[in-house]
Parts: structure tokens; sequence; C-alpha cells
């Protein structure tokens, strides 16, 4: 029945399972026939404290029987004091504005660097260097600022200019010209195949745009809110970007993005607005979901959820090296490359059959990214589950 609804009523965007989920506990999910699935994806980041999670569910019950919007022309309590909670936990001096996505977030950052380039120089700054690797998000504006070649098809064009792309970190350095405002770049490339960057590096770069006044914007909208370890991974790489952009895992599963930045008095009335962004319903949930997260990281249950997950990947690599040929990414950020193509496929599909849920990133990496609150018994089923499908594989 779902299936025949969907396709009747809903736009073909999704080659879609049509699996139909009811209820969902911590990292488990449960169909329409009580069937179970160990969830390592948790909605591609975005459930990080689990399916069902009662605590944001009494916060959300609580401010919707209160309020659940006004807009943006009045003050919004929970949003004031959720923007001064991602400035404490980011150990940062910075001003926040609220969209609904990551992709309305990265085109915020988009705008404040191009009003930095027109106000802060002689001559207007207007280009943006990102990565081949990277994805920035689906309007017109992130879709050319991310660097995959295949997301720029012609059925979207023109797009707007004032973009370019590097291999490497290296390759930055020779592509930043009189008219370059900013660089942007995610610290572990989530869609290009869930690839961190060598520190180092990072921090070189780092250095070098803050002395040509270049601002360093870091897409953390799936790194971001713990997902590596830390508050943020720019906090694990130890550098102060000039912004910051975050969105999936923020609101627990309630659409929620953010752009932080250094640069508070860039943005002046009038210059960007949302109508449904940083309401009381997101800004709620997102503060008892960073409040679940703080407790969680503070507790040492966060970390010690990472080490025992690293450990069965790996032990999973060990097991079947005729299926991977690395492990990738950090925290509960990770990936295993696969030796081919047609092979990802098929483990994405047996995995479902078996009752796990996984991801692709990239043309050849398993993705896993399951909700930060995760059990030790749901990851020791889940990769048993997971096992047993590349048995079939095999």
């Amino acid at each position: 029945m779902i299936e025949q609804i969907d396709k009747q009523y809903v736009l073909q965007t999704y080659a879609r399972n049509y699996v139909n989920f009811k209820k969902g506990i911590n990292a488990t999910l449960f169909d329409d026939k009580q069937n179970d699935y160990i969830d390592f994806t948790s909605g591609i980041g975005v459930v990080s404290v689990g399916h069902g999670n009662k605590r944001v569910a009494d916060v959300i019950y609580n401010q919707v029987s209160n309020i659940t919007h006004i807009s943006n022309l009045y003050a919004i309590e929970p949003q004031a004091l959720l923007a001064k909670k991602i400035a404490e936990l980011s150990n940062m001096d910075v001003g926040v504005f609220f969209s609904n996505s990551g992709a309305e977030a990265n085109e915020g950052a988009i705008k404040i660097a191009r009003k930095y380039g027109e106000t802060q120089f002689e001559n207007k700054r207007y280009k943006v260097i990102t990565l081949t690797h990277s994805f920035h998000g689906r309007t017109i504006t992130t879709v050319k600022a991310t660097g995959q070649k295949s997301m720029h098809t012609p059925n979207f064009a023109p797009y707007p200019d004032g973009f370019s792309y590097n291999h490497t970190i290296d390759d930055v350095y020779d592509s930043i010209d009189e008219e370059t405002a900013a660089v942007m770049i995610e610290l572990v490339q989530g869609e290009g195949g869930v690839q961190p960057f060598d520190k180092d590096k990072i921090q070189e770069l780092a250095k070098f745009l803050k002395e040509k006044k270049i601002l360093l914007i870091i897409d953390e909208v799936q790194t971001g809110v713990f997902r590596t370890g830390e508050f943020l991974a720019s906090n694990l790489y130890e550098i102060t970007p000039d912004i910051i952009t975050m969105a999936k895992g923020l609101g627990g599963g309630v659409p929620i993005g953010a752009v932080v930045t250094t640069h508070k008095d860039i943005l002046t009335a009038g210059d960007h607005g949302s109508t449904f962004g940083g309401n009381y319903l997101s800004t709620s949930a997102a503060l008892e979901v960073l409040d679940i997260l703080e407790e969680t990281k503070d507790s040492g249950a966060l970390d010690e959820t990472i080490i025992h997950f690293q450990n069965k990947i790996n032990e999973l690599y060990e097991n079947n090296k005729k299926l991977f040929t690395k492990t990738v990414g950090l925290g509960l950020m990770r990936g295993l490359r696969v030796i081919d193509a047609d092979t990802l496929s098929a483990i994405i599909k047996e995995a479902f059959n078996c009752g796990v849920l996984v991801l692709k990133a990239g043309k050849h990496t398993l993705r896993l990214l399951p909700p930060l609150t995760i059990s030790k018994e749901e990851i020791n089923e889940g990769f048993k589950r997971l096992e047993n499908a590349l048995s079939k594989i095999k």
C-alpha cells in the first residue's frame, strides 16, 4: 500500500526501499511486520540520540503544547539559549544564525563570505574554493559549491559562478588569487568516502588563510555534534575556523541547521533570514539533544562507545579482507573501503535482508553512522548481522 501511494503522489527523487518502519528504540527499528533492524545509519547521521528518545519527546511535547512557532520578528528564548550553548561547547567567541537544513546553513556561510569579500577589501572578493570530492548541499548554489562533477548536471544550469575545486589540501594554495574570499572544506568528507584530512595540513592551511585574511569555512553538517568524539571536528583538529556550518544531528531528527561564525558583525538586519529557522520547536529539541550528548561525553560513555565500535569494525575488516581494502573515518563516522561498486551494492542489500541498515559513501565506501547513544548490545548485534550478510556474499 505505502509503495503504491508513494509512487502515485510523491515526486520520485529517491530510489526507495519500501520497508515501512513503525517504531524505533535507540538504535533498533521495527517495521509493520514486527521485523527488527539495527540502525547503523541514524537517518544519515541525524538521529544522534537514538529513535524514540523520551527526553527529547517530552521536551517536544511540552513545547508544542505551548508555542511551536512565532517567527523571528520576536525574541525566542530557546533559540538564544541554544546559540549560547553552541558557543560554550565550541569554546569559541561566535554568533549563530539558525536555518532548517545543512544546505541552508552552507548558503548562509557563502553569503557571509561574499559580504566579507565585498566589505573588507579594496577590490571585491567573491570566490570560494572547495574540494573535488566535497558535498555541500542540493540547492543551486551549494550544488555548485560541491566539487563532484556528477552533481553539475546541465539539467539545472546555469549555476552561480565563483566556485573552483582542488583535489588535495596542498593544491588549495596555488588556487588562491586576488578575488578569493574563502576556502570551504569538510574535515572528514562524508559523501566523498568518509575520508579524514591530515591534522597538520589542516592546521597549516588555517594559519595561512588567517595570515591572508581569507575566510576558512568548515562544513560540519555531518561531523558536528559529537559525531567524531568532540563537539566539533574543528575542536578535534584544534583550529578556530571563521565559519562553521552544522545540521543533521543537532536536532535529533527535528530539522535545524546553524551557521556559526567568529565574524559576528558581518551580517546586519535584513541581510539574511528564515521563516522557520530557529523556532521554538527546533531549538527546544536541539537544546535537549545537546544536554544529552554533553552528559554522554562527560561521563565517558561516548568515548567507550567509539572504542567498542572501532574494535568491532576493525574485527570485521580483518575477517573480510577479500571484500575490504581498508577502514576509514573518525569517531562514530566510520567506513570500509569495498573492492568494487558492485560488491558494495550487494553488501548494502544483503545487510538489509539480515536486519542491519548501512549506507554508501562515494563509489566504494560502506558508511556506518550509528546513533551516538547506541548500546554495546546493539553494536554487537549489528556487527553479527553484518558478518552474516558478508558470509552470504563471499
